[in-house]
């Protein structure tokens, strides 16, 4: 994965300066008002919880949940569209701009994020990431079809809580309409894990429908039926009765082999048709900034992981997003911001809307 972020690194460099030689190339020009930053956050998490037993008496324990935390590095050089306000006077890692989604961004050149995000949110760890290149032909070339009329864009994405994590590249032909509006179309490469693989469905049709105490004693564990003892592959006893066994150790049995089963197999590379849209207009009393992408059809090398395999047939794949946001009078103004993904039949977006009203 770092591999193919370098040579995506590399290729898109190249593009932005097709004129120079890799020993000419000036990359104090291409960080020049980018920033580096580092920083640190936390704070409380969820109240303690008492919790109450009566099997050997009464009994009470405190669950305590430890406090949140964030830990992020990164560097950016994005520029700011004209309705986005100026950042803080320093970077913390919490900033989130959606318009960072957009295939063209407010300038034309070179821009990135690479961003890595250590967090603990009400007792459960993850990590973060979100890597991006972009580069976007400037309007020097007065013919129809040159390099300053394509969209190159690299990005590594990985999100705990959507449980989706993927690295797409992309080589798009951008036609502009007009100052506003442009349409795109390309190939794009997802690198990602075999989305719509399921190890229990494997293991169910290899084995009948049995029991799924036959994989926990696959995996290790043992049942002492006379003693009414359930242990683990360490030889703990994890559970003492059908109840418990079946309704909080089997849950984890299942869910740790299907993670080890999936770890065990290797990334898929999916080649894709990608078409997509931009549309920026803005003025200081109204502004739309809307784009969005699909992927009508996805190259079947007929892999046994291959998402065909479990799709059938084709699908669709897109994301877009949408900014919208005017003053309505002096003192009222309405807005309303989000982005869908849906990559594989995974869903993550974001959404927010409003009203402000200021008192004179």
């Amino acid at each position: 994965m770092k591999k193919l972020l370098i040579v995506s690194l590399i290729i898109l460099t190249s593009c932005a300066a097709p004129k120079k030689c890799c020993g000419q190339v000036d990359f104090k020009k291409y960080f020049k008002f980018a920033t580096f930053y580092g920083a640190a956050s936390g704070g409380t998490s969820i109240s303690d919880v008492e919790t109450f037993s009566v099997t050997n008496g009464l009994e009470t324990a405190t669950i305590k949940t430890p406090f949140d935390y964030n830990v992020a590095f990164g560097v950016r050089k994005i520029a700011r569209f004209g309705y986005e306000n100026k950042a803080q006077t320093f970077y913390d890692g919490t900033e989130t701009s959606w318009s960072d989604g957009a295939n063209v961004g407010k300038v034309r050149g070179l821009e990135f994020l690479f961003e890595v995000d250590y967090a603990r949110q009400q007792g459960n760890e993850y990590l973060d990431q979100h890597h991006f290149i972009r580069y976007v032909g400037d309007d020097g070339c007065g013919k129809r079809f040159c390099m300053n009329h394509f969209i190159l864009k690299g990005e590594y994405l990985e999100d705990g809580f959507a449980d989706i994590k993927y690295f797409e590249t992309s080589e798009r032909y951008r036609y502009k309409v007009n100052n506003k509006l442009s349409f795109n179309v390309g190939a794009a490469q997802r690198l990602a894990e075999p989305y719509g693989y399921d190890p229990l469905e494997e293991w169910r049709l290899g084995n009948g429908d049995i029991h799924y105490t036959y994989l926990a004693l696959q995996e290790g564990y043992n049942v002492n039926v006379q003693e009414s003892e359930y242990m683990d592959p360490d030889g703990d006893i994890v559970a003492t009765s059908v109840e418990v066994w079946e309704e909080v150790v089997i849950p984890d049995v299942l869910a740790d082999y299907t993670t080890r089963k999936r770890n065990e197999l290797d990334l898929m590379i999916q080649h894709s048709i990608v078409m997509g849209f931009d549309y920026y207009h803005y003025t200081k009393s109204f502004w739309v900034h809307a784009w969005g992408n699909i992927m009508p059809y996805h190259l079947d090398e007929g892999k046994d992981y291959s998402y065909h395999e479990y799709e059938g047939k084709q699908w669709l794949d897109y994301s877009g997003g949408m900014i919208f946001g005017t003053k309505l009078t002096k003192r009222i103004g309405v807005f309303t911001e989000g982005k869908y993904n849906k990559y594989w039949n995974r869903e993550w977006y974001d959404f927010k809307l409003g009203i402000n009203y200021i008192i004179r």
